[in-house]
């Protein structure tokens, strides 16, 4: 049978079970691995002055190397630091170690991350417009209220990241994780998401609008409130999804094997 678009407009309760996508939690094992020759993101990548690395630094020490000019850290271990309001614009920070480190207010506009730790750290309210993130481990990070404007996050793990309240015009996710992370009423409009798990992740009144998903993975997120309209949801796993909230994807696009798998959770046989 010849495969065709179909628009979804079941409304009923209960819960989608959906197993055709195994993305989600498969992604996890070559988010990181060598990515060989630089993407073309690395373009982006600001041009930097005098350079710290392998160092401890405290508050003291950052501050510092801010009156010497130094824009660029390597290998730096900066856990459990307290940079908040500090002025950091357009730094690069390879390699380095922000595990729980405090950056409220910071100014992190136009910098860039490769390969950098910060896990449970602390940007509530920071800077980050036109910042570039590659390969960067910001599980549970404190985003909240931070200013992620063309922000630009790719082969990321931000599972169970706060980012509500932000302020995030533009800002994009590619090869991300974002198992059960907070991004409530964030923008997606007609963007191509690729390879992100949005797994278990708050969506409320997020905006699909247009958007087309390419090997992703809704799975057990709450979309309550969430719209789609002129979604292509062919290239992600909806599995989880509660029927109660069937009516959101209306005018989306999904594929036949999607339908069928729609109609068998609501007992229905397909002839």
């Amino acid at each position: 049978m010849k495969s065709t678009d179909i628009d979804l407009t079941v409304i009923a309760d209960g819960r989608l079970r959906m197993d055709r996508f195994a993305v989600g939690r498969d992604m996890m094992d070559d988010l990181f691995a060598d990515r060989g020759s630089p993407t073309p993101v690395d373009a982006a990548l600001p041009a930097t002055g005098l350079s710290a690395t392998g160092r401890t630094l405290t508050r003291k020490d950052v501050e510092a190397l801010i009156a010497q000019g130094t824009t660029k850290l390597v290998d730096c271990d900066l856990e459990e630091a307290d940079l908040s309001a500090l002025n950091l614009s357009q730094w690069t920070f390879e390699s380095c170690n922000f595990r729980h480190a405090r950056l409220r207010g910071a100014r992190l506009d136009r910098t860039s991350w490769r390969s950098c730790r910060a896990a449970f750290a602390d940007f509530v309210g920071a800077d980050f417009s036109e910042a570039v993130v590659v390969s960067c481990d910001f599980n549970n990070a404190a985003l909240r209220q931070a200013t992620l404007s063309s922000a630009a996050f790719t082969g990321c793990k931000l599972t169970g990241a706060d980012l509500s309240e932000s302020k995030a015009m533009d800002v994009t996710f590619a090869e991300t994780l974002l198992i059960g992370a907070k991004l409530s009423s964030h923008s997606f409009r007609k963007q191509v998401v690729r390879k992100v798990d949005f797994g278990q992740a708050d969506l409320r009144k997020c905006d699909f609008r247009g958007t087309s998903f390419d090997d992703c993975s809704l799975r057990d997120a709450n979309v309550t409130g969430a719209r789609f309209e002129q979604a292509d949801l062919r290239g992600c796993d909806i599995g989880g999804v509660k029927l109660s909230d069937a009516r959101l994807f209306r005018g989306a696009t999904i594929s036949r094997e999607q339908a069928g798998q729609l109609l068998l959770e609501l007992g229905l046989k397909i002839g």
